[in-house]
């Protein structure tokens, strides 16, 4: 099974589906639109928080970086008079270097991404969306913004007025996810933010016709009606899409299997069962559940 992962809501249920398959029965696909360089190192915060669930170090608290992690090289910095964009593990810190020290003597993220894998004992193959550069760029009063300096500094209070992914038109999907989508037969889109984390990996050129092939499940990561977390809600409106289950399915498309939160309002065909993953304990039964609703379903055909 293949999997389209942001960097919060899907990691959670990636934490249930680990431990119930194969690491070779489990692929992700991870959205690389909001990665940037801080301090003269190449952060991907999607694609570390994945690789951190998968190697058990992920900060369950957070949903980023490695739980137990310092910060004392960062607040070092910050004595120093540097000004940091994130605030920084030393161990996450050590992750960022080793990427990019691959990447400045060459390699691709995909290359930098495997080798990470490997040295963290990851089994299951995690990709990027693309080895391109692309960057999610939202439109404020304030004029276009990176999607952290939203987020991180600005704290997703501004108005956001539209978005677009910057280096989109010059993007091709990584080599091993057009690998992935050849050898996939079903794909799982994840309970990630579908503007900022879906969205991108959707856009790629190709995409959306390779997995209309496919059986596609999608889990809206709505809890009721609203974001688990995240501008979700902000950012389906300033794409005209209603800030809810519809809006999520309308933007996702093509989708053969969606799954709603028990108490969410959708009218729609769907599956509802309780998404909530606030444990890991919670992750696995939502994993199990997923898994016994898709055997249920497709074992028909």
């Amino acid at each position: 099974m293949l999997v389209l992962s942001g960097g919060t809501g899907t990691p959670k249920l990636l934490l249930g589906l680990k431990e119930l398959l194969l690491p070779e029965e489990l692929s992700v696909v991870v959205n690389t639109a909001e990665d940037l360089w801080v301090s003269g190192n190449y952060i991907s915060p999607d694609l570390d928080s994945v690789i951190y669930t998968l190697a058990d170090m992920i900060d369950e608290k957070r949903w980023w970086g490695i739980k137990g992690d310092r910060t004392w090289t960062h607040d070092f910095l910050i004595a120093l008079g540097c000004q940091e964009r994130l605030q920084i593990g030393d161990k996450d810190r050590a992750v960022h270097i080793f990427r990019s020290e691959l990447l400045r003597r060459g390699a691709t993220l995909s290359q930098a991404t495997q080798a990470l894998a490997k040295s963290l004992g990851v089994e299951q193959k995690v990709v990027p969306m693309s080895d391109d550069a692309v960057s999610t760029m939202i439109s404020t009063p304030a004029g276009q913004m990176h999607f952290q300096d939203f987020w991180v500094d600005l704290k997703g209070k501004p108005e956001v007025r539209g978005i677009a992914f910057s280096g989109m038109d010059q993007a091709e999907p990584s080599p091993a996810f057009l690998d992935l989508l050849d050898r996939e037969d079903t794909v799982l889109i994840g309970p990630s933010n579908p503007v900022t984390s879906i969205g991108p990996i959707l856009a790629l050129p190709g995409v959306r016709e390779r997995l209309a092939e496919k059986r596609v499940i999608a889990m809206s990561p709505l809890l009721g009606d609203k974001p688990a977390s995240g501008p979700a809600a902000k950012f389906m409106s300033a794409l005209g899409a209603p800030a809810g289950d519809e809006g999520v399915r309308t933007l996702l498309g093509k989708v053969d299997l969606f799954v709603v939160d028990k108490k969410s309002s959708y009218r729609g065909e769907c599956r509802r069962m309780s998404t909530r993953m606030k444990t890991r304990a919670e992750s696995r039964k939502v994993a199990e559940e997923l898994l016994a609703m898709m055997e249920e379903i497709f074992h028909q055909d």
